[in-house]
């Protein structure tokens, strides 16, 4: 029995040197991989989120993030007009705000918009259904992921129809489709594209 603990002791205290030879400390030790990564892709700071209040009306725009649409918070300041323009004057400011480069913490926070500027947003034209929107710039010709900015920010706020779509066309005489975002158009805007279907227009 005195022979098995004499090797065992002998046992341990070559593991024991062995250790130590190979830089390894026997005890265990908390290692120090660096510093935490200080920004959460996505996610702005409370700081951050701060900073984008001001005056106007609260309201959501989806910006690009990590190749998905994210909301973010932000306001707007919808001029007065007659009632019946609400709707072509709230998807204006929402399709301002989305062209507008983000701010400093959203960037930071990896927020990105493939909107441009320019774009003018109209009422519905002849024969069109009244809650129809008419963009200077044919939604067609915009982006995969700034098409899925705009339905899923309009789709979301006082110029959608009742059901949360959005029927969008050309100017003048174009056609027009109505639009609807998605889980996937969210998920994956860049290859998933907004479902739609033509309207038809009156006479």
């Amino acid at each position: 029995m005195n022979g098995r603990r004499r090797r065992a002791a002998v046992v341990t205290a070559l593991l024991a040197a062995a250790l130590a030879g190979c830089g390894i400390r026997s005890t265990e030790v908390p290692t120090d991989f660096g510093p935490a990564p200080s920004r959460v892709p996505c996610v702005m700071s409370g700081s951050g989120i701060a900073s984008q209040s001001g005056g106007g009306a609260p309201v959501q725009v989806f910006l690009v993030c990590a190749a998905q649409l994210v909301t973010v918070d932000r306001t707007v300041r919808v001029p007065g007009g007659k009632a019946a323009d609400d709707r072509v004057r709230i998807a204006q400011a929402l399709l301002d705000e989305l062209a507008a480069p983000p701010s400093e913490p959203e960037k930071d926070a990896g927020f990105a918009t493939d909107v441009r500027g320019g774009t003018r947003v109209f009422g519905p034209g002849e024969g069109d259904p009244e809650d129809a929107l008419r963009f200077s710039t044919p939604p067609e010709e915009l982006s995969a992921f700034a098409l899925a900015q705009i339905v899923c920010t309009l789709g979301g706020s006082a110029a959608a129809a009742e059901d949360r779509t959005v029927i969008m066309g050309g100017p003048a005489d174009a056609s027009l489709r109505r639009y609807t975002c998605t889980p996937e158009v969210r998920s994956r805007p860049g290859t998933v594209a907004p479902p739609a279907r033509t309207v038809k227009r009156g006479k």
